[in-house]
């Protein structure tokens, strides 16, 4: 340890004790956001998806920092939910071990009840109980007293914002104080850091505009944001973008900050770019690190929708904004402007409105025709996204996404049941690239990160895809596109529909750049930075296709969610992915699905329980199974539909019919090796459909809950090829 260099301070070794003039605090970021259904409740197995850090001269500072910074739609400790319950309610939530017990807690010390009672029932050390009630005095204080200048800065000191004071005291600021920036430095500043980084905070000195005055850098400085904590729909993709940024942005000479709270990534690492600051992605944040660092630009196209909704904050401040602009990005964004933008280039998307109220989304959905999509506006991951096939469906969501107090509306659209495929592009607004099309195995109506997705396109039409590269082209040009662009396009009736545009990375984004060998991010970075694609080294149009197939396979963590449906819709649900390499697409899909966690069973028995829309074609998977030798097992109208059709088909009683004999008793037998299961209505898990496919989790059982991947799974089987039969390839000679 004596021998080995500190590289933060490049003085001492590794055997220094740490001095440390702060504090650190890491929040874990939870998915019940998104699984409104899921059993909150937190114990020994890990049920968090990601996390923030947050970095503060006392916990307090600490403790709000990272909950305004994990995205969970909180802005301080105050949770509306927790507010509403009478006294009696919030001391029995107080004994539920769940996610929102911090804020229970919070709500329980604004009300008066004791620390010692709160520690006498949660166990919660009183050390925690007295900091956080420094917070609720605070608060009561601001409610009642005149916002005086020290009051103020009382409250800045303990990490509130502006707009949370404004709200709270019911006042006027007294004044506006900035923040200034502290540098970690591990050793209580006795030492000056070599590569540093740096937290917000209120006091008199602002270690990092010193910083910065000392080293007089002539280099022009860019800003990356990032994507703040990993969850459902925003993962590590985004933090390799904005590491390949910036990479390429110090290449190209520019000093490279970032600005990120995420301490699982590489963009948070203190020596990725010339500084890091360590602080929520959040407006006045980023407006405190604005006015000390004072870039040349920033990036926002890389952090995904994290990153993209501060554009509109950003371009309000003046910051100059490399790459698309902020107004083509909200011309993606906004229905109204986005439905203007399809009409000036000619492209046909699905019929659709947008709605506010439960009653205006019943009126269109029946308008519109059943099924329907519905999903808010300015959203990633299909958050809160679902297909609803008739009233009661709209009503449940709609009662879902009112208690969440959402401000934007709810876009509704028809639901098109076609092939959908996806496309990366690059453009400098008037040249684009194509880096490869990808298609997806289940059809539209499965998120695209669920979906299994296959590289090059397989089964689409010389003509379809021709429309796909021109629809891209006028996309990027129209959109004056200054690097990336996401499209999703659905083929119906023999037609190109598109589904949505994103102006900024996506998370295929490092799988299609490893695939073809197109370095898109660098590429992107280049040209927000004025240079031309032309002038780039790798052609405009579609890039030449590889000699081999690429299959990335989605990765679930259901079994440690209770009661969160297994059915895959429009929600993404995945929090993970791998991919199959091979020279054709079995032999590709054949590995990413056991690279996946699949086990690839070749005789068994095969439960099939679907809703009538898929009667008709389950008939030829059911046959495909038959045909390999597996036992056929159905509830009952599936099972008279197969035996009609002469699958022989053994009936299972439903959950209800026989508590000896039934479907999950049959499943706890060890005679199935694959369940087959849709249905039309809910995510409730008393319905007997999320059971069968919760008891086929819990018995790992391999569950598959759309045809078209049902349909490939018999494929592979039928091939009789094992993960041994398979040639290993070198790709960078193929």
């Amino acid at each position: 340890l004596d021998e080995i260099p500190n590289a933060v301070t490049g003085k001492t070794f590794a055997c220094f004790e740490p001095t440390l003039d702060y504090v650190v605090v890491k929040l874990p970021k939870w998915p019940f956001d998104k699984f409104v259904y899921a059993k909150r409740t937190l114990g020994t197995q890990m049920k968090a998806t990601g996390e923030v850090m947050a970095i503060g001269q006392s916990f307090e500072q600490g403790i709000m920092k990272a909950v305004r910074g994990a995205a969970i739609s909180l802005d301080c400790l105050r949770q509306e939910k927790q507010a509403a319950r009478s006294d009696e309610e919030l001391r029995q939530k107080l004994h539920d071990q769940d996610d929102e017990r911090l804020f229970v807690i919070f709500e329980a010390l604004r009300r008066g009840v004791s620390c010692q009672e709160i520690h006498d029932i949660t166990k919660v050390d009183l050390w925690f109980l007295e900091k956080l009630k420094h917070l609720a005095e605070l608060e009561h204080r601001m409610e009642s007293e005149p916002l005086t200048r020290d009051l103020y800065l009382t409250a800045k000191k303990f990490g509130y914002p502006d707009k949370v004071i404004e709200r709270i005291s019911g006042q006027a600021l007294p004044c506006h104080i900035p923040a200034v920036f502290k540098m970690v430095d591990t050793c209580g500043a006795e030492f000056n850091a070599e590569t540093p980084y740096f937290y917000s905070t209120y006091d008199e000195e602002n270690e990092a505009a010193e910083f910065i005055a000392e080293r007089n850098d002539p280099r022009k400085t860019v800003i990356v944001f990032g994507s703040g904590p990993i969850r459902i729909g925003q993962g590590i993709e985004f933090d390799y973008c904005s590491v390949h940024c910036v990479w390429e942005l110090r290449k190209l000479g520019y000093e490279t900050i970032i600005a990120n709270n995420n301490p699982e990534t590489v963009s948070t690492d203190f020596d990725t770019g010339d500084r890091l600051y360590f602080d929520p992605l959040c407006p006045e944040d980023v407006r405190n690190l604005i006015e000390t660092e004072k870039p040349y630009g920033v990036v926002v196209q890389f952090g995904g929708q994290t990153a993209i909704k501060l554009t509109k904050y950003l371009d309000k401040l003046g910051v100059n904004i490399l790459g698309t602009s902020a107004d083509a990005i909200d011309e993606a964004e906004d229905r109204e402007r986005f439905d203007e933008l399809l009409e000036r280039c000619g492209i046909p998307r699905a019929a659709g409105h947008t709605v506010f109220t439960a009653e205006e989304a019943l009126k269109v959905g029946n308008e519109l025709g059943y099924p329907v999509l519905l999903r808010p506006s300015y959203v990633l991951g299909g958050q809160n996204m679902i297909i609803a096939y008739n009233d009661a469906d709209v009503k449940e969501y709609m009662a879902i996404i009112t208690a969440h107090g959402i401000e934007n509306p709810v876009l509704i659209d028809k639901y098109l049941q076609g092939i959908e495929v996806e496309v990366d592009a690059i453009s400098d607004g008037e040249d684009y690239l194509i880096p490869g099309i990808m298609q997806h195995v289940e059809r539209a109506g499965v998120h695209s990160g669920d979906s299994i997705s296959v590289y090059p396109a397989q089964t689409l039409s010389r003509h379809i895809r021709q429309t796909i590269i021109e629809y891209t082209a006028r996309f990027a040009r129209e959109l004056k596109v200054k690097g990336m662009i996401n499209v999703q396009y659905v083929v119906y009736n023999h037609e190109v529909y598109v589904i949505e545009v994103n102006p900024r990375s996506s998370r295929t984004v490092p799988y299609i750049s490893k695939v073809t060998g197109v370095p898109m991010v660098q590429l992107a970075t280049d040209i927000a930075m004025g240079a031309k694609l032309k002038d780039l080294g790798y052609g405009t149009g579609l890039y030449k296709e590889a000699g081999y197939v690429a299959v990335k396979v989605p990765v679930f963590s259901f079994a440690k969610l209770n009661n969160v449906d297994t059915m895959m819709g429009p929600e993404m649900k995945s929090t993970g992915e791998v991919l199959g390499i091979a020279k054709n697409f079995n032999d590709a899909l054949i590995k990413g699905l056991i690279a996946s966690g699949n086990e690839l069973k070749r005789s068994g028995g095969v439960l099939i329980s679907v809703r009538n829309a898929d009667k008709e074609e389950v008939l030829d998977v059911a046959d495909k199974f038959a045909s390999l030798g597996f036992d056929i097992y159905a509830t009952a109208g599936t099972a008279a539909k197969l035996n009609r059709n002469m699958i022989p088909a053994s009936v299972v009683k439903k959950i209800g019919e026989d508590p000896e004999n039934n479907v999950l008793t049959l499943l706890d037998s060890g005679k199935i090796s694959y369940v087959i299961s849709t249905s039309t209505h809910g995510r409730q898990p008393t319905l007997d459909s999320v059971q069968i496919r919760r008891k086929a989790v819990e018995r790992s059982i391999c569950c598959l809950s759309c045809m078209d991947t049902a349909n490939a799974v018999a494929d592979c089987l039928a091939m009789n090829r094992g993960i041994n039969d398979i040639e290993m390839v070198d790709i960078t000679t193929i």
